[in-house]
């Protein structure tokens, strides 16, 4: 690399709403040149990551515990809630407490989501259903038999998400009341790029969330549409998720993986490698 040229980076952005804030900077004013962004929904950009095809994304937290070994986490970044996600919504036609043995419906894009709804199924509501995947962008999975679906994303968010379906559990409110902690949905995970160009990516983030904070009322109105929604909606959507990965959140998520592992889904609780952040703004310079 010749003296002075910046080490590029691949970064993955979910294609969802609740990641624009942090990635709003970037997106509204464009990145710069050393940074590349690669979109997709939360379950491909974790098989990118896995795959090496991108360097750092805000990818599933339950995609780190399955590769502790080869990530590690950019500090204070998150897409999560302290109670209410509105974005990822379990719909049944029963109670939750009636599902045991029910066919209940998971989406291919998502990952974390997932797993936290086997985690309150087993330990909150304590039913064992079966399941079965279903593609959220064109299947309705109670015309194909479900009994209930998990719905996130944008998808989720629709004032008209099966009407008919008498039974709704907000995820991020059912784990607060299980557990009293925010959830993190998904963090920043690094599989590449050196110490250096990571660094100078983190303070990149930093300042492309405060962006977001900053303007957040003035980028929902210019993006609501592309979107899909109106932008009071949108402004106040964004104003409920949390973006920083605060000693809450953090004791969150390692209760979650906690849990996930108490019910199998992982082998066990992974420790959390942290990127260095060390005068992150230094490495703008």
């Amino acid at each position: 690399m010749a003296e002075g040229e910046r080490e590029r980076l691949r970064l993955g952005h979910i294609v969802y709403s609740n990641c624009f804030p942090v990635h709003a900077r970037l997106l509204d004013a464009g990145a710069p040149e050393w940074i590349r962004i690669v979109e997709g929904v939360p379950s491909h950009l974790n098989a990118l990551l896995e795959r090496g095809e991108i360097d750092v994304a805000p990818c599933s937290s339950i995609e780190f515990a399955r590769n502790a070994h080869r990530y590690r986490v950019l500090p204070d970044l998150v897409i999560g809630s302290r109670g209410p996600v509105r974005s990822i919504i379990f719909a049944s036609m029963r109670p939750a407490e009636e599902l045991d043995g029910a066919l209940v419906a998971m989406p291919t894009a998502s990952a974390t989501s997932v797993v936290l709804l086997k985690v309150l199924l087993r330990l909150r509501w304590r039913v064992r259903p079966r399941f079965r995947w279903f593609d959220q962008a064109a299947e309705d999975p109670f015309a194909g038999g479900a009994d209930a679906a998990l719905f996130i994303g944008d998808v989720a968010l629709r004032a008209d998400l099966h009407p008919r379906v008498p039974h709704r559990y907000d995820l991020g409110t059912e784990w607060w009341a299980h557990t009293g902690l925010p959830f993190a949905f998904a963090v920043w995970q690094a599989g590449g790029g050196s110490d250096d160009a990571l660094r100078r990516l983190h303070a990149t983030l930093l300042e492309s969330r405060a962006y977001g904070h900053a303007h957040r009322a003035e980028l929902a109105g210019r993006w609501a549409q592309r979107f899909g929604f109106s932008a009071a909606f949108l402004d106040a959507y964004w104003r409920d998720l949390s973006f920083e990965l605060d000693a809450p959140m953090l004791e969150g998520l390692t209760t979650f993986y906690r849990l996930a592992a108490e019910i199998g889904e992982i082998p066990e609780a992974p420790r959390l490698r942290f990127v260095s952040a060390e005068d992150p703004r230094a490495a703008l310079r």
